[in-house]
């Protein structure tokens, strides 16, 4: 079979445009959220981003700022995680965020995580998670 190149074309400009990297939500944080944040960092300095934060500790919780906010606080340190893309539907929506990640005490970067209605079992979408920026009291 042979495909001619002026079918390529418009082929190769399709997959170019599918792939996009284009964020199909705003990331822009409402006053209330930037406010939110600012509270919960205030008084601490950014650490290098680090990969993985443990999850299984009794003393680990996520608290959720806005759809691409999510905090996680171990002890005195606060971990900001922006999924990449977002999470839509995080923020007061009666999601949970689900872990399917078998045989791990830790959520990393790359993690695939699931948005649940825990009442409904209905799915309300995914979110993949980035580095996690350690904030530390100085």
């Amino acid at each position: 079979m042979r495909i001619r190149i002026s079918t390529l074309a418009p082929l190769a400009a399709f997959a170019a445009a599918a792939c996009s990297t284009t964020p199909v939500h705003d990331e822009a944080r409402s006053p209330e959220a930037q406010q939110e944040l600012a509270q919960a960092l205030q008084g601490r300095a950014a650490g290098q981003p680090v990969s993985c934060v443990p999850n299984m500790r009794g003393n680990t919780r996520m608290e959720v700022v806005d759809d691409f906010t999510i905090l996680f606080r171990e002890g005195s340190t606060v971990y900001v995680q922006n999924p990449r893309g977002g999470c839509p539907g995080i923020d007061g929506h009666g999601y949970t965020l689900v872990s399917r990640k078998a045989g791990s005490n830790q959520i990393c970067s790359g993690d695939i995580q699931q948005l649940v209605d825990l009442q409904t079992g209905t799915h309300g979408g995914v979110c993949v998670f980035g580095p996690f920026v350690p904030y530390r009291k100085v």
